[in-house]
């Protein structure tokens, strides 16, 4: 099955680095949260933002990242839940990886705070990666 999926590239900037002159650890998490949101604009949901708190986040640190490298972000659907999503990340500089992880963000209703299932047309385009349109209810009755 084909999930949802983006690549990104971003450009290790001056304040992106630590006084070793690497990357900082910080930084992974702007950027896989920045693929995020390019998912969220690619499947037509950005709404999403606001409601999709984080409640766990997973990285392994592989290889140091320079300033001015220019590096990839892909971040891929990896599980679905009822209300929960997990997504997969790598990031890499000419195809060597220097981090690896999952990022798990919780659907919530926003107004009451608790978790809510997943809205079936939001499911289908992580399920597909594809766009989705709300499902519509039309009343047939007179």
């Amino acid at each position: 099955m084909t999930r949802a999926s983006i690549r990104i590239e971003r450009v290790v900037d001056w304040q992106d680095t630590d006084a070793a002159g690497h990357y900082h650890h910080s930084t992974i998490i702007r950027w896989v949260e920045a693929a995020e949101s390019a998912l969220y604009e690619q499947l037509g949901c950005l709404h999403l933002f606001g409601v999709v708190p984080r409640i766990k986040y997973d990285v392994e640190y592989s290889e140091r990242l320079w300033h001015q490298d220019l590096v990839h972000v892909e971040l891929t659907v990896s599980r679905i839940g009822t209300s929960s999503l997990t997504f997969e990340f790598r990031v890499d500089r000419d195809e060597t990886i220097a981090a690896t992880g999952t990022l798990t963000v919780v659907h919530t209703d926003g107004a009451r705070g608790g978790s809510s299932p997943w809205p079936e047309h939001i499911r289908a385009g992580f399920e597909t990666g594809e766009r989705q349109q709300p499902v519509t209810q039309t009343n047939t009755t007179n």
